[in-house]
Protein backbone atom coordinates (compact mmCIF):
# COMPACT_ATOMS: atom_id res chain seq x y z
CA UNK A 1 0.00 0.00 0.00
CA UNK A 2 2.61 2.64 1.28
CA UNK A 3 4.90 2.21 -2.41
CA UNK A 4 1.31 2.37 -4.69
CA UNK A 5 0.77 5.70 -2.50
CA UNK A 6 4.17 6.88 -3.51
CA UNK A 7 3.79 6.23 -6.70
CA UNK A 8 0.73 7.53 -6.93
CA UNK A 9 2.23 10.96 -5.45
CA UNK A 10 4.99 11.14 -7.50
CA UNK A 11 7.34 9.90 -4.96
CA UNK A 12 10.64 7.70 -5.69
CA UNK A 13 10.19 3.82 -4.97
CA UNK A 14 12.68 1.02 -4.18
CA UNK A 15 13.17 -1.20 -6.67
CA UNK A 16 11.41 -4.66 -4.94
CA UNK A 17 12.31 -7.88 -4.95
CA UNK A 18 9.65 -11.60 -3.76
CA UNK A 19 11.54 -13.90 -2.48
CA UNK A 20 10.63 -17.94 -2.82
CA UNK A 21 11.72 -20.04 -0.59
CA UNK A 22 11.85 -23.49 -1.77
CA UNK A 23 13.44 -25.78 0.90
CA UNK A 24 12.94 -29.36 1.53
CA UNK A 25 12.77 -32.10 -0.60
CA UNK A 26 10.67 -32.69 -3.41
CA UNK A 27 7.22 -34.65 -3.22
CA UNK A 28 5.98 -36.99 -0.38
CA UNK A 29 5.41 -36.09 2.99
CA UNK A 30 3.96 -33.12 5.05
CA UNK A 31 7.16 -30.99 4.69
CA UNK A 32 7.69 -31.89 1.22
CA UNK A 33 7.54 -29.26 -1.48
CA UNK A 34 4.91 -30.09 -4.27
CA UNK A 35 2.86 -27.79 -6.66
CA UNK A 36 0.16 -28.18 -4.42
CA UNK A 37 1.46 -27.15 -1.21
CA UNK A 38 3.62 -24.12 -3.09
CA UNK A 39 0.88 -22.66 -5.71
CA UNK A 40 -0.43 -19.81 -3.38
CA UNK A 41 3.29 -19.22 -3.04
CA UNK A 42 4.34 -18.84 -6.38
CA UNK A 43 1.39 -16.97 -7.28
CA UNK A 44 1.92 -14.53 -4.17
CA UNK A 45 6.00 -14.41 -5.73
CA UNK A 46 4.91 -13.10 -9.04
CA UNK A 47 1.54 -10.43 -7.84
CA UNK A 48 3.44 -7.85 -6.42
CA UNK A 49 3.08 -4.63 -9.75
CA UNK A 50 6.40 -2.97 -10.42
CA UNK A 51 8.60 -5.37 -8.85
CA UNK A 52 12.08 -5.65 -10.64
CA UNK A 53 12.28 -9.42 -10.25
CA UNK A 54 11.33 -12.56 -7.83
CA UNK A 55 14.47 -14.48 -6.13
CA UNK A 56 14.35 -18.42 -5.78
CA UNK A 57 15.90 -19.12 -2.46
CA UNK A 58 17.04 -23.00 -2.77
CA UNK A 59 18.00 -25.50 -0.53
CA UNK A 60 17.30 -29.24 -1.92
CA UNK A 61 18.84 -32.40 -2.07
CA UNK A 62 15.69 -33.25 -4.67
CA UNK A 63 13.05 -35.78 -4.74
CA UNK A 64 9.62 -36.59 -7.12
CA UNK A 65 11.17 -35.80 -10.68
CA UNK A 66 7.40 -34.72 -11.83
CA UNK A 67 6.40 -32.26 -8.96
CA UNK A 68 9.77 -30.81 -10.15
CA UNK A 69 8.59 -30.30 -13.05
CA UNK A 70 5.26 -28.92 -12.28
CA UNK A 71 6.87 -26.10 -9.78
CA UNK A 72 9.66 -25.22 -12.53
CA UNK A 73 6.87 -25.03 -14.98
CA UNK A 74 4.48 -23.01 -13.22
CA UNK A 75 7.12 -20.37 -12.15
CA UNK A 76 8.14 -19.80 -15.83
CA UNK A 77 4.58 -19.62 -16.41
CA UNK A 78 4.15 -16.54 -14.45
CA UNK A 79 7.84 -15.36 -15.66
CA UNK A 80 6.88 -15.28 -19.28
CA UNK A 81 3.22 -13.57 -18.32
CA UNK A 82 4.55 -11.05 -16.29
CA UNK A 83 8.08 -10.48 -18.10
CA UNK A 84 10.01 -10.79 -14.81
CA UNK A 85 13.36 -12.22 -14.47
CA UNK A 86 14.01 -14.97 -11.92
CA UNK A 87 17.37 -15.63 -10.04
CA UNK A 88 18.06 -18.48 -8.25
CA UNK A 89 19.83 -18.62 -5.68
CA UNK A 90 21.60 -21.91 -3.92
CA UNK A 91 22.23 -21.90 -0.30
CA UNK A 92 23.53 -25.57 1.03
CA UNK A 93 22.77 -28.01 -1.90
CA UNK A 94 20.24 -27.98 -5.11
CA UNK A 95 20.97 -32.12 -6.48
CA UNK A 96 18.64 -33.90 -8.39
CA UNK A 97 15.11 -32.14 -8.45
CA UNK A 98 16.48 -29.14 -6.44
CA UNK A 99 18.92 -28.25 -9.60
CA UNK A 100 15.66 -28.84 -11.58
CA UNK A 101 13.95 -25.91 -9.88
CA UNK A 102 16.87 -23.98 -10.31
CA UNK A 103 17.17 -24.29 -13.75
CA UNK A 104 13.88 -22.55 -13.77
CA UNK A 105 15.90 -18.94 -13.26
CA UNK A 106 17.01 -17.29 -15.86
CA UNK A 107 20.56 -17.01 -13.42
CA UNK A 108 21.47 -19.24 -10.87
CA UNK A 109 24.12 -17.85 -8.07
CA UNK A 110 25.43 -20.47 -5.60
CA UNK A 111 28.25 -20.10 -2.90
CA UNK A 112 31.34 -21.82 -3.62
CA UNK A 113 30.91 -24.25 -1.22
CA UNK A 114 27.16 -25.33 -2.19
CA UNK A 115 26.45 -28.99 -3.80
CA UNK A 116 25.23 -28.53 -7.44
CA UNK A 117 23.87 -30.81 -10.00
CA UNK A 118 23.25 -34.61 -9.45
CA UNK A 119 21.85 -34.81 -12.68
CA UNK A 120 20.13 -38.15 -12.70
CA UNK A 121 17.66 -40.64 -11.39
CA UNK A 122 17.92 -43.09 -8.66
CA UNK A 123 15.77 -46.09 -7.53
CA UNK A 124 16.66 -47.30 -4.03
CA UNK A 125 15.33 -50.37 -1.74
CA UNK A 126 16.45 -53.26 0.11
CA UNK A 127 15.78 -57.14 -0.99
CA UNK A 128 14.71 -59.28 2.01
CA UNK A 129 14.79 -62.70 0.24
CA UNK A 130 17.51 -63.91 2.55
CA UNK A 131 15.59 -62.68 5.57
CA UNK A 132 12.92 -64.09 5.31
CA UNK A 133 14.77 -67.74 4.13
CA UNK A 134 16.16 -67.09 7.44
CA UNK A 135 13.45 -66.69 9.57
CA UNK A 136 11.12 -69.55 7.73
CA UNK A 137 8.37 -67.00 6.98
CA UNK A 138 6.56 -68.46 3.54
CA UNK A 139 5.55 -65.02 1.20
CA UNK A 140 1.83 -65.25 0.21
CA UNK A 141 1.10 -62.93 -2.72
CA UNK A 142 -1.72 -63.11 -5.26
CA UNK A 143 -2.12 -61.16 -8.35
CA UNK A 144 -4.56 -60.08 -10.94
CA UNK A 145 -1.99 -59.46 -13.66
CA UNK A 146 1.31 -60.79 -14.37
CA UNK A 147 3.28 -57.71 -13.42
CA UNK A 148 1.19 -56.53 -10.46
CA UNK A 149 3.90 -57.65 -8.17
CA UNK A 150 6.84 -56.01 -10.09
CA UNK A 151 10.53 -55.35 -7.76
CA UNK A 152 8.63 -57.18 -5.02
CA UNK A 153 11.47 -56.58 -2.31
CA UNK A 154 10.32 -60.02 -0.64
CA UNK A 155 11.11 -62.29 -3.98
CA UNK A 156 14.16 -62.42 -5.94
CA UNK A 157 15.11 -59.64 -8.28
CA UNK A 158 13.97 -60.47 -12.14
CA UNK A 159 16.10 -59.52 -14.90
CA UNK A 160 12.96 -58.18 -16.95
CA UNK A 161 11.57 -56.40 -13.87
CA UNK A 162 14.95 -54.82 -14.00
CA UNK A 163 14.92 -53.72 -17.50
CA UNK A 164 11.56 -52.29 -17.25
CA UNK A 165 12.35 -49.82 -14.35
CA UNK A 166 15.41 -49.08 -15.98
CA UNK A 167 13.42 -48.01 -18.75
CA UNK A 168 11.19 -45.76 -16.77
CA UNK A 169 14.64 -43.64 -15.07
CA UNK A 170 15.66 -43.41 -18.71
CA UNK A 171 12.42 -41.65 -19.74
CA UNK A 172 12.78 -39.88 -16.62
CA UNK A 173 16.20 -38.95 -17.10
CA UNK A 174 15.83 -38.04 -20.85
CA UNK A 175 13.66 -35.27 -19.61
CA UNK A 176 15.43 -33.96 -16.69
CA UNK A 177 18.41 -33.60 -19.57
CA UNK A 178 16.95 -32.03 -21.58
CA UNK A 179 15.37 -29.34 -19.11
CA UNK A 180 18.42 -28.25 -18.58
CA UNK A 181 19.69 -28.38 -22.11
CA UNK A 182 16.95 -25.71 -22.89
CA UNK A 183 17.38 -23.74 -19.78
CA UNK A 184 21.23 -23.45 -19.64
CA UNK A 185 22.11 -23.99 -23.57
CA UNK A 186 25.63 -22.53 -24.48
CA UNK A 187 26.61 -21.68 -20.90
CA UNK A 188 27.25 -25.00 -20.21
CA UNK A 189 30.77 -25.82 -20.82
CA UNK A 190 31.52 -29.01 -20.19
CA UNK A 191 30.46 -32.60 -22.34
CA UNK A 192 27.14 -34.36 -21.59
CA UNK A 193 28.50 -37.42 -20.74
CA UNK A 194 30.06 -35.14 -17.66
CA UNK A 195 27.23 -33.44 -17.09
CA UNK A 196 24.49 -35.57 -17.07
CA UNK A 197 25.45 -38.51 -15.31
CA UNK A 198 24.61 -38.35 -11.27
CA UNK A 199 27.99 -36.64 -10.45
CA UNK A 200 27.51 -33.21 -8.22
CA UNK A 201 30.43 -30.35 -7.80
CA UNK A 202 30.94 -27.80 -5.42
CA UNK A 203 29.42 -23.92 -6.59
CA UNK A 204 32.87 -23.18 -7.55
CA UNK A 205 33.51 -26.21 -10.05
CA UNK A 206 29.74 -25.70 -11.21
CA UNK A 207 30.49 -22.45 -12.42
CA UNK A 208 33.62 -23.38 -14.10
CA UNK A 209 31.36 -26.18 -15.49
CA UNK A 210 28.56 -24.04 -16.55
CA UNK A 211 25.90 -24.87 -14.20
CA UNK A 212 25.66 -21.95 -12.29
CA UNK A 213 26.58 -18.40 -13.42
CA UNK A 214 28.08 -16.62 -10.65
CA UNK A 215 29.29 -17.09 -7.29
CA UNK A 216 27.68 -15.56 -4.12
CA UNK A 217 24.76 -14.92 -2.23
CA UNK A 218 21.19 -13.59 -2.05
CA UNK A 219 21.32 -10.25 0.32
CA UNK A 220 24.76 -8.86 -1.34
CA UNK A 221 24.12 -10.23 -5.28
CA UNK A 222 20.40 -8.32 -5.14
CA UNK A 223 22.06 -5.04 -3.47
CA UNK A 224 24.96 -4.76 -6.03
CA UNK A 225 22.06 -5.38 -8.91
CA UNK A 226 19.41 -3.20 -7.59
CA UNK A 227 21.10 -0.87 -5.40
CA UNK A 228 21.28 -0.74 -1.22
CA UNK A 229 17.82 0.68 -0.92
CA UNK A 230 16.05 -2.49 -2.24
CA UNK A 231 13.34 -3.76 -0.59
CA UNK A 232 13.79 -7.73 -0.11
CA UNK A 233 9.70 -9.10 0.66
CA UNK A 234 9.85 -13.04 1.98
CA UNK A 235 7.00 -14.14 0.74
CA UNK A 236 6.92 -17.54 2.81
CA UNK A 237 8.89 -17.48 5.39
CA UNK A 238 9.61 -20.98 7.50
CA UNK A 239 6.35 -22.10 8.97
CA UNK A 240 6.54 -22.44 13.15
CA UNK A 241 5.17 -25.65 14.82
CA UNK A 242 1.04 -24.98 16.32
CA UNK A 243 0.89 -24.97 19.90
CA UNK A 244 -0.70 -28.36 19.96
CA UNK A 245 2.38 -29.71 18.05
CA UNK A 246 4.38 -28.12 20.90
CA UNK A 247 3.10 -29.55 23.77
CA UNK A 248 2.40 -32.83 22.44
CA UNK A 249 -1.55 -33.25 21.89
CA UNK A 250 -1.12 -33.88 18.29
CA UNK A 251 0.49 -37.40 18.21
CA UNK A 252 -0.29 -38.41 14.83
CA UNK A 253 1.02 -34.83 13.56
CA UNK A 254 4.00 -35.48 15.79
CA UNK A 255 4.89 -38.73 14.42
CA UNK A 256 4.27 -37.98 11.31
CA UNK A 257 6.85 -34.83 11.52
CA UNK A 258 9.36 -36.77 12.98
CA UNK A 259 9.28 -39.49 10.21
CA UNK A 260 9.39 -36.39 7.68
CA UNK A 261 12.24 -34.77 9.04
CA UNK A 262 14.37 -38.36 8.82
CA UNK A 263 13.46 -38.82 5.12
CA UNK A 264 14.59 -35.43 4.53
CA UNK A 265 18.29 -35.26 6.60
CA UNK A 266 18.77 -39.31 5.06
CA UNK A 267 18.11 -37.05 1.45
CA UNK A 268 20.64 -34.25 2.84
CA UNK A 269 22.84 -36.53 4.32
CA UNK A 270 23.74 -38.27 1.05
CA UNK A 271 25.44 -34.89 -0.01
CA UNK A 272 27.62 -34.65 2.92
CA UNK A 273 24.99 -32.24 4.64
Amino acid sequence: MIRRLRKFAGLPVSPLVSVLRLSGTIGGGRKGLSLETLADDIDRAFAPDGQVAVALSINSPGGSPVQSALIARRIRALAVEKSLPVLAFVEDVAASGGYWLAAAADEITADECSIIGSIGVVSAGFGFTGLIDKLGVDRRVHTAGTSKGMLDPFQAEKPDEVAHLKGLQADMHAAFKQWVRDRRGSRLTAPETELFEGAFWTGRRSLELGLVDRLGDLRGTLRERFGDKVQIRLVNPPRRPGLGRLIGLDARALADGVADTMAERAAFARFGL
